[in-house]
């Protein structure tokens, strides 16, 4: 195969989408809401994106059923905004390999007329969060007051590091070719997966886009963790450390 080959699901017209971007990174916080939005929304599959630079794996079925690993496109029209939502099981993995995908996810993006993205993802704490923040991050400081009016904070020189990843390249690449570019990271230990912190980005989102979403799924989900959250700060009060098969739901 080709290094990047597009497969043409379907075709659907939006009206200006702005594309949102949940890949698997830390807590899980970014996939965890794109798969939230396709859950609670009547989203259609138009795209799927194969390449090299993923894994070298195929992702198998409840059935046995074996697909190569891609990542996929889904169009959403809400009554706020129409969505065009990046997801998939994973990132590339290499540096080029990044940039490679996200300069064909945004060749994608254009060719359905989105002006306008947000890379959702978390930021990690080191320590379990009990008040779930959201941080921002933009191309262009003109967007920050119609965030901060949301609730997204904006703190000097973080998240430490920078933002790496496809998150980060859609608001560096996408600042050069003229998109208006926001990443929303929501607060998370970093070592489990995070429906909470999930959907406090999701909450962001909804207000920035004005659209409405329901949340039970991701309440069943947050209350599977309860338990293992709950024994994590007993391990933490006792000094004991986390044990391995405490953490398998590691994200």
């Amino acid at each position: 195969m080709e290094d990047i080959e597009i497969e043409r699901v379907a075709d659907t017209e939006l009206d200006a989408p702005v594309l949102v971007e949940g890949l698997p990174g830390v807590g899980h916080v970014g996939k965890l809401a794109a798969e939230h939005l396709l859950e609670e929304c009547d989203s259609k599959l138009v795209r799927r994106v194969y390449a090299t630079d993923f894994p070298p794996q195929v992702n198998v079925d409840e059935d046995g059923v074996a697909d190569l690993v891609c990542a996929e496109f889904h169009a959403i029209e809400t009554e706020g905004a129409d969505l065009l939502v990046l997801t998939g099981d994973h990132q590339a993995s290499s540096n080029e390999g990044h940039y490679r995908l996200t300069d064909a996810f945004l060749d994608l993006a254009a060719e359905f007329g989105c002006e306008r993205a947000f890379a959702l993802g978390g930021v990690p704490t080191g320590e379990l969060v009990e008040e779930y923040t959201v941080l921002g991050a933009v191309s262009g400081g003109e967007l920050r007051e119609e965030l901060e009016a949301a609730g997204v904070e904006f703190r000097p020189d973080e998240p430490a590091g920078g933002i790496v990843g496809v998150s980060g390249l859609l608001l560096g690449l996408g600042k050069r070719r003229g998109i208006e570019a926001t990443c929303l990271m929501g607060e998370t230990s970093g070592y489990l997966v995070d429906p909470k912190s999930a959907r406090a980005v999701l909450e962001v989102l909804e207000a920035a886009l004005e659209f409405e979403l329901g949340y039970e799924q991701l309440e069943d989900r947050a209350e599977e963790m309860e338990e293992v959250v709950g024994k994590i700060r007993e391990m933490q009060e006792g000094s004991s450390g986390i044990p391995d098969d405490e953490l398998r739901y590691i994200g």
